[in-house]
């Protein structure tokens, strides 16, 4: 039996799921902002008594490699990584903006018969977001980045087709991006429970990554801003 650990630690949440051959076996997340550091290896080690299973049993660590929360992917980072240097199991990362590109098409029956494109995004602070944009045949048309968003971004695109924006980060843009062409579509987060199904794809085809030198696809300079004294 190949035994597969997800781990989705790149948003405000997290998530974390237990695969067996390629079929799901436990899910679990938390909707509380900020709990990663907290509760992950709470959840993990709940995954594993429920499932009456061990760590070292495991075949592959799959993660979220980014862009996203700074610091939920260096705790999803570590926390992968801890697990595979004492089980023996290799690493998968996969892009969050394709994960939650996958999420999308897998979730969505009702969307345009015609031609249209998928934008994903993710919260990068202010007005600015963390997008890439996708053919429907997940195609990439753009490539991940951090985005100012303003009324002319994906203009010219917009003219053409149908857009498809989703993502905890779309929800600031509804207001700013106005083309008729321009569709939102709310509650699509990325989950463990998809990362698993494409993890069990690449760990298929042995698409995996050195333990030692794996990075998080930060995007950005993380930066740490002096605190405020009050006189």
């Amino acid at each position: 039996m190949a035994l597969l650990l997800s781990l989705e630690t790149s948003s405000h949440f997290f998530s974390c799921a237990l695969y067996a051959d390629g079929l799901m076996i436990s899910y679990k997340e938390s909707l509380v902002r900020q709990s990663t550091a907290s509760m992950l290896t709470v959840f993990i080690n709940n995954l594993f008594e429920e499932t009456q299973l061990t760590k070292d049993q495991l075949s592959v660590v799959v993660i979220s490699s980014g862009p996203g929360s700074y610091t939920g992917l260096r705790i999803g980072t570590s926390t992968a990584k801890g697990i595979c240097y004492a089980s023996q199991a290799k690493l998968i990362a996969v892009n969050t903006l394709e994960l939650l590109t996958y999420q999308f098409l897998k979730l969505q029956s009702k969307i345009h018969t015609g031609q249209f494109l998928l934008c994903p995004m993710l919260d990068a602070r202010r007005d600015e977001v963390y997008c890439a944009l996708f053919s429907q045949d997940s195609t990439i048309i753009e490539k991940p980045n951090a985005k100012i968003i303003d009324q002319k971004s994906f203009l010219k695109y917009l003219d053409q087709c149908p857009i498809y924006f989703f993502g905890e980060g779309s929800a600031k843009c509804k207001k700013i991006i106005t083309h008729p062409q321009a569709i939102f579509i709310d509650e699509i987060n990325p989950s463990a429970a998809y990362l698993g199904e494409i993890g069990w794809q690449m760990f298929n085809s042995n698409k995996v990554e050195s333990i030692e030198e794996f990075e998080p696809f930060y995007l950005k300079n993380f930066i740490v801003k002096k605190p405020i004294t009050l006189s």
